[in-house]
């Protein structure tokens, strides 16, 4: 085995426990704490792999994926390989190498969202980016005291891809355009709330969920299978309630709606960013916003419009054109070099401010980017 392969193999760890109805629980673990597992191509080459062949497999009553350590679930994906990618492109919008990681991840988060059987995604620590797509179509999705979700691509020059375009777009009134503008932090409560999250659950009883998976009546049904995850998860809910933080979002739902309210980009970013309130999440949301790009702005816009009344097949195949483009134009290598590389934290974007950026510019965002009459790497998806 290479020195690649075999750093990949370490990076995703299987293994499958015995349960008392002979069945079997698959468990994968993210195994890269110093990049707080952060989802690289490899890893995903990796993973997708062995989530399809438990699918299959009728001894696997229930799947369970989660992150070593206490520290994250998966910060978000290999966003310095797209710095690089888009540095060895030269502009050119037809990029293999940010395609391959972009269709693949998407690929994966998608069979995630369709997954035949039960599967059980612990969200506790850090939940950003790409990691929130590996969770967001999970069947059980658990939060804990500890757990911090972001959709923070704004300040990189990115938008909130992964099929953030569907579930954002689908939050009730303007909750999720603030969000995908601000890419304010979640807390667990938050998740519940917005509908990204099901059970609130302790983080130190991981390993005793894990146990009492072992003991549940499994069968080879997956309706009765789910349900008898949701009544293992339930048990643990009802002592982690005294762990549980306010939500932000609850709080302040009615600032929230004024802030991101307007029937232009324009009127709602000056409405969030002249925030002038005493509370510090909506000052935090106000400074992503101003901090960030304005192309980043104006895709988030665009796509809560287009997504809305789209299949979630569609908008994983529209994110991808999206995607690669921002490889291609010049905030996300920026991005990603100021916050990343060299962390001065000044990014310099194009155009510098929302009032210089033109339709012309964010349409360039959603032309095809590979040549004519090649099929689009998500077609097969349905």
């Amino acid at each position: 085995m290479s020195d690649l392969s075999t750093a990949a193999a370490e990076a995703v760890l299987f293994e499958e426990r015995p349960t008392r109805s002979g069945h079997r629980i698959g468990i994968a673990t993210l195994n890269a704490g110093k990049s707080l597992n952060a989802l690289t191509l490899p890893m995903i080459r990796r993973l997708d792999p062995q989530l399809q062949q438990w699918a299959v497999d009728a001894g696997i009553a229930c799947v369970v994926l989660r992150g070593a350590g206490e520290k994250a679930f998966c910060a978000g994906g290999d966003v310095r390989l797209l710095r690089d990618a888009a540095l060895a492109g030269k502009g050119q919008p037809h990029n293999p190498v940010a395609q391959a990681f972009f269709s693949e991840e998407y690929r994966l988060d998608y069979r995630i969202h369709r997954y035949p059987k039960p599967l059980l995604v612990w969200g506790s620590g850090i939940v950003m980016g790409g990691g929130l797509g590996l969770m967001a179509g999970a069947s059980h999705r658990v939060v804990t005291e500890t757990s911090r979700i972001a959709m923070p691509e704004i300040t990189i020059g990115l938008f909130p891809d992964v099929g953030g375009s569907y579930f954002l777009s689908r939050m009730p009134g303007r909750l999720g355009l603030f969000l995908g503008l601000t890419g304010a932090a979640l807390n667990g409560a938050d998740a519940l709330a917005v509908g990204l999250a099901d059970h609130f659950l302790q983080s130190a009883d991981r390993d005793a969920v894990l146990a009492a998976l072992g003991e549940a009546d499994w069968h080879d049904d997956a309706e009765y299978d789910r349900a008898a995850l949701t009544r293992c998860l339930n048990g643990f809910a009802e002592h982690a309630k005294a762990t549980q933080p306010e939500s932000n979002v609850t709080k302040h739902h009615d600032a929230i709606e004024h802030l991101a309210s307007g029937d232009t980009l324009a009127a709602v970013v000056a409405q969030i960013t002249s925030y002038s309130g005493d509370d510090a999440w909506l000052h935090k949301a106000a400074a992503g916003l101003r901090a960030g790009s304005p192309t980043s702005a104006g895709l988030v816009w665009q796509l809560q419009q287009r997504a809305k009344d789209m299949s979630l097949a569609d908008v994983f195949r529209l994110e991808l054109v999206v995607a690669l483009q921002c490889v291609a134009h010049p905030d996300l290598p920026e991005g990603v070099r100021a916050l990343l590389i060299d962390k001065d934290n000044q990014p310099h974007w194009t155009p510098t401010k929302l009032a210089a950026l033109t339709p012309q510019w964010i349409d360039a965002h959603f032309a095809i980017p590979w040549p004519a009459g090649e099929a689009h790497p998500l077609a097969d998806l349905h």
